[in-house]
């Protein structure tokens, strides 16, 4: 009996240092420093010329020019 309670023990022991080392990294990640930069967002005030205009996700003049050189390679010359 005295066996099994100081097996009992040592496991909940054991375990518990298992949960506290993994518990661990995630206490450490909460340390934020005070000279925190605070990124903002990037400019795109450029990306709205005709050659980025995407209202469907496809720019447009890309699209225009694929589609403009199929007929060249379906046909032969």
């Amino acid at each position: 009996m005295k066996k099994t309670f100081v097996r009992a023990v040592i496991g909940a022991a054991l375990a518990g240092l298992v949960v506290l080392g993994s518990v661990a990294p995630a206490l450490a990640a909460q340390d934020v420093p005070d000279d925190v930069v605070v990124v903002d967002e990037p400019d795109t005030s450029d990306l709205d010329n005709i050659w980025t205009f995407a209202p469907l996700g496809v720019p447009v003049l890309g699209l225009i020019q694929s589609l403009n050189g199929v007929p060249g390679r379906l046909l032969p010359s």
